[in-house]
């Protein structure tokens, strides 16, 4: 039953999102199924994604706007160039057995354009669809990226502008530090990792293998232009702009400023100290 899986998909949609999600159980077709929206919204003025079994080993997730989700829509209309590249590609990251619709958009070029928009896909496990294993695959594989892009649309973002500071007098004192927004944006991350893979392109560790679940999240995302650099503000393709990094050989890469070392320089430092 997937009234028993709201935690679970709560929990898988935040960290994917950066949003804070609320679920609701509905009773209204033959099987039970789970309303998702974004909890600043309700049901009725934002995206909703709802998620039902299907047959026996399949789900059903479809994605539509509430019927007063106009003044969402219009800001949607108003995202910058980058924000829908990304929230694009996100889309375009669920795999192509998950059957994915937009009606009669193409899956290249769609547009949030009135209310009328749909989302539609039918993902197919090998377990029932009321285990966790199904409910998590379905939430990562689907779910996720669809809201993901939503929330870029949106322009759900962490940021944060502090300036940077040298290294402090005192241990312990709080030091100022700069949080660029893109690298902070956890649907970077997560299509980085869709894109890339979670092992490290230095040094290829991949701390899901090495240390199990519990370490999963711990590859972060690598500009390999930084974006301080940037003389002005431009679309950016995650496929080539983006790689995942350890967090020891990200660390590594930023300790030359402002340019950090290429991926390459940090693998001929590996080499030549046996890493």
């Amino acid at each position: 039953m997937l009234a028993a899986k709201q935690e679970l998909i709560v929990r898988e949609l935040e960290e994917g999102t950066g949003a804070v999600i609320a679920v609701a159980i509905d009773n209204g077709g033959l099987r039970s199924g789970m309303k998702i929206w974004f909890a600043d919204l309700d049901q009725q003025h934002g995206p909703v994604a709802e998620i039902r079994p299907r047959g026996l080993k399949a789900h059903h997730v479809n994605l539509t706007f509430g019927n007063f989700s106009g003044p969402i829509i219009r800001q949607i209309r108003q995202a910058s160039a980058e924000d829908r590249q990304l929230a694009m590609a996100l889309v375009a990251s669920i795999d192509q057995a998950a059957a994915l619709s937009l009606g009669e958009q193409a899956l290249e070029d769609w547009t949030v354009t009135d209310g009328s928009f749909r989302m539609d896909a039918t993902i197919r496990h090998d377990v029932r669809p009321d285990t966790d294993e199904a409910v998590s695959l379905t939430c990562r594989e689907v779910i996720v990226p669809m809201m993901a892009a939503m929330a870029e649309l949106i322009g759900y973002d962490m940021v944060e502008d502090d300036a940077v500071d040298d290294e402090p007098a005192f241990e312990g004192a709080i030091k100022p530090s700069v949080i660029n927004r893109r690298e902070r944006n956890p649907r970077n991350r997560l299509l980085c990792i869709r894109l890339h893979g979670e092992s490290c392109a230095a040094c290829g560790l991949e701390p899901r293998l090495r240390y199990g679940e519990i370490a999963g999240g711990i590859i972060e995302v690598h500009h390999l232009e930084p974006l301080a650099n940037v003389a002005a503000p431009r679309p950016y393709d995650p496929a080539t702009d983006l790689l995942p990094l350890c967090p020891s050989c990200h660390r590594a890469a930023h300790t030359r400023r402002p340019v950090p070392w290429d991926i390459e320089d940090i693998r001929c430092m590996l080499e030549e100290h046996g890493g």
